[in-house]
């Protein structure tokens, strides 16, 4: 029997939420972040305001009450990070504030094929941890909710995903939605994601998971426990660029601006999660598991301009360095290159810049209306390759 053929109304940009292979489909028009883009106005209705494009923290984050830099005093064991985002999960369901959690399994034949669903047991959530770096459809089990009886719901995603369900929220029968999410860039499909792992890993066939990481490395651990490092510098820039989707070169929601919390690492020291709350929802979600954190101060030191001026032109020439050289510009840049929040400055501002010339050059019509106004802003800040 052959596969059922797809909807795609955003056709190659379409970012594989999963919303198109439900009954919500008929949304798709207005819900899709790359057929029609309205965060704003999203903004205004998750957080009862839209972000203040006067305050660089906004512009940059998001609407946001507090941010915090944290970590599990115990770690999950076999998570990604120390666990935070399993553990709000698990405490929804023991503290019974939801009934489910929608989160990404893996397909029991191979870790990094995601298989979305609507976990309703901590032990389920649990099993779900690790971040799935591919083009998730969280959003297909959407018709599962009533079937099952489903009237308050946490869901974990990225920025796309969440444009769609805040769109459609009010038409899933729910009493309550929480969302958590988690900063978003450059997901690939799983063809592209093996494009990349042979590319850069020593053994792509033992990487259990992977992080582009504050120290300018990508961090890959295996399944011995051991952690390779490759400098960002190095990367095979030429045969790297094809691989990431059409979707996230057109992306300007890599902080998840529509979540109510958000749990991260991008504007944390090494070694700390980075959490913004966005609003009271937020709080509620995060105060679940507060007692079994430890915080430190969100920091913000040195300079990513110049950094993020090399490394769009970099980009755009498709620059691969020597690995002795990419390695001693790691070195030099995390001792002096920006930290923390400057860090994740340098990071938005890379790739909103890149995502905006791509949307410039591939998708002209629609650039000045697929673009949120702090996008423009952010990427004003910047020279444009020509």
């Amino acid at each position: 029997m052959h596969p059922k053929p797809k909807n795609r109304p955003a056709l190659a940009l379409c970012s594989e939420c999963g919303l198109c292979d439900t009954s919500y489909l008929r949304y798709a028009k207005w819900a899709c972040a790359f057929i029609t883009q309205h965060v704003e106005e999203l903004e205004e209705r998750a957080h009862g305001r839209a972000r203040n494009l006067d305050d660089e923290r906004e512009l940059y984050f998001g609407v946001h009450e507090h941010m915090y830099a944290a970590r599990k005093r115990k770690p999950v064991e076999g998570a990604q990070w120390t666990g935070i985002v399993s553990t709000i999960g698990m405490r929804a369901l023991e503290t019974g504030l939801v009934d489910a959690v929608l989160c990404v399994g893996a397909s029991p034949e191979d870790r990094f094929t995601p298989r979305p669903l609507l976990a309703r047991t901590p032990a389920e959530v649990l099993a779900a941890r690790v971040n799935k770096p591919t083009l998730s459809p969280n959003l297909s089990v959407l018709d599962e909710i009533p079937a099952q009886g489903i009237r308050r719901l946490l869901a974990i995603g990225v920025g796309c995903q969440i444009q769609a369900l805040r769109t459609v929220q009010n038409k899933l029968g729910l009493e309550s939605l929480y969302v958590l999410g988690t900063p978003c860039v450059d997901n690939v499909s799983r063809s592209g994601l093996q494009k990349f792992l042979d590319t850069t890993s020593r053994s792509p066939s033992t990487v259990v998971h992977y992080e582009f990481m504050q120290d300018f490395r990508i961090h890959f651990k295996h399944e011995d426990g051991s952690i390779e490092k490759v400098p960002f510098f190095g990367l095979n820039t030429k045969e790297l660029k094809e691989v990431f989707a059409p979707s996230c070169l057109s992306c300007f929601d890599y902080v998840n601006g529509l979540a109510d919390l958000v749990v991260g690492y991008m504007g944390a020291e090494f070694g700390w999660q980075w959490i913004v709350e966005r609003n009271q929802t937020g709080r509620q979600l995060l105060d679940l598991v507060r007692d079994e954190l430890d915080f430190t101060d969100v920091i913000e030191s040195g300079a990513r301009k110049a950094a993020v001026q090399q490394g769009i032109t970099a980009y755009d020439k498709s620059v691969t360095l020597p690995m002795w050289v990419a390695k001693a510009m790691g070195i030099v840049i995390e001792k002096i290159g920006p930290r923390g929040l400057e860090y994740a400055r340098f990071s938005i501002d890379s790739h909103f810049t890149r995502n905006y010339v791509y949307v410039q050059r591939n998708y002209p019509d629609k650039l000045d209306r697929h673009v949120p106004a702090f996008a423009k802003k952010i990427v004003s800040q910047n020279q444009l390759p020509h």
